[in-house]
């Protein structure tokens, strides 16, 4: 993470608990249209894909061919709901509250494991009526927001292993629990956790030390654990593992879409070979019927809403702002890359959606209300601060 948004930020650094009283909600402000017309755009792909990719399944299960598609038209529609009304938020005001959010959103995703939905083997879902959400997912924004928070609070405390240490166990213990059923999950938020320490964090060799850990924690829950051991076989020798069907149906649908894709809603791998088509592996049947042009425009979005994230945080009001932006800017980045990378078999399958484009249910709206957060940030970012 480029450490441009700390000294975009630092000049600017106002302690959230000394800053003088504002309103919780914000009523106007400079909103970032550009970031909304990119979200909006890749919500919009998302749909058409998960009406393509999900046609075929649906039908084939006795459901009507737009079952999945207005599910996440359903989904969407909450979401953007969400991330307009936290957009209206002063995300300052959020700061007093972090470390109950952090703690309550750690108790849930314990508490699915004893008492959570199982889904494909694994308690990651907590189920509420007609309601069906992870809260590994909620997780993720309440790390942003209390390290955020920290790292501004005791900002003069970051310089010191043992304070800096002190400082992370409450989010380090949420990645620990997360990890016991979703590892990826809790490797994303780790890295978040590293993003926006290493952008607050003036000791480069505390960065390293955590670095490190980090890498060790994930090494014990791979090697403890079987079934990943199984993934990683299946990544190393698709052709022959057990588990490598899905891998090798991936790289098949890929490998058929060519430079300009067999058309869209061609795909022949959604027929009924390629498992989770208009989830996990969505980015393949992109690839299969829109070919490396569709899937390189993809990218290409992905890569200017970043770079608009990050123009966000290098202008933000304050350091807290700041840490917000690159924590969600991390967030998006990482999981982006995840997603590509599994189903390219870069990496060993891990289950993770690609954002705003996968069939998602409640967790694209909880992604959106995080996109709420960004929003947030840029509706209090003053016009001459942005040009500067």
């Amino acid at each position: 993470m480029d450490r441009t948004v700390s000294r975009g930020t630092r000049s600017k650094q106002v302690n959230t608990t000394k800053r003088r009283k504002s309103k919780f909600f914000i009523g106007s402000g400079y909103l970032d249209y550009q970031s909304v017309f990119l979200i909006l755009t890749l919500l919009m792909f998302g749909l058409v894909m998960v009406y393509s990719s999900s046609s075929y399944r649906a039908t084939m299960n006795g459901l009507e061919s737009t079952y999945y598609f207005k599910r996440q038209l359903m989904a969407i529609a909450l979401g953007l709901f969400a991330m307009w009304a936290v957009s209206h938020v002063n995300y300052r005001k959020l700061a007093p509250f972090s470390k109950i959010f952090l703690m309550v959103s750690t108790a849930l995703v314990l508490y699915t494991k004893f008492f959570g939905v199982n889904v494909n083997g694994s308690s990651r879902w907590i189920k509420i009526g007609p309601i069906q959400f992870q809260p590994s997912e909620i997780a993720k924004i309440a790390i942003i927001v209390y390290v955020s928070h920290v790292c501004v609070v005791y900002s003069r405390n970051l310089s010191s292993l043992p304070e800096l240490i002190k400082l992370i166990i409450l989010p380090a213990a949420c990645a620990v629990v997360i990890a016991i059923e979703n590892l990826s999950s809790a490797i994303i938020c780790i890295l978040i956790l590293g993003a926006i320490i290493y952008v607050a964090c003036p000791n480069f060799r505390n960065i390293l030390v955590l670095m490190i850990a980090g890498v060790v924690f994930v090494y014990i829950f791979i090697a403890f654990v079987g079934y990943r051991g199984d993934r990683i076989e299946a990544w190393k020798n698709p052709e022959t593992s057990e588990n490598g069907f899905q891998t090798m149906q991936s790289l098949y649908a890929i490998g058929s879409g060519g430079l300009f894709g067999r058309g869209l809603g061609n795909s022949i791998q959604k027929m009924g070979f390629l498992p989770e088509s208009h989830n996990d592996m969505i980015f393949s049947v992109i690839c299969e019927e829109l070919g490396i042009v569709g899937a390189f425009g993809v990218i290409i979005l992905f890569i200017m809403l970043l770079i608009n994230f990050k123009r966000i945080a290098d202008n933000s009001p304050d350091s807290f702002g700041g840490f917000i932006v690159t924590g969600v800017m991390t967030h998006i980045a990482v999981q982006t890359l995840v997603n590509i990378a599994v189903v390219t078999n870069s990496i060993p399958n891990t289950g993770v959606t690609l954002p705003f484009v996968s069939y998602g249910g409640t967790s694209i709206a909880i992604l959106l209300a995080e996109m709420g957060l960004v929003l947030s940030v840029s509706r209090q970012t003053k016009l001459y601060d942005r040009m500067d």
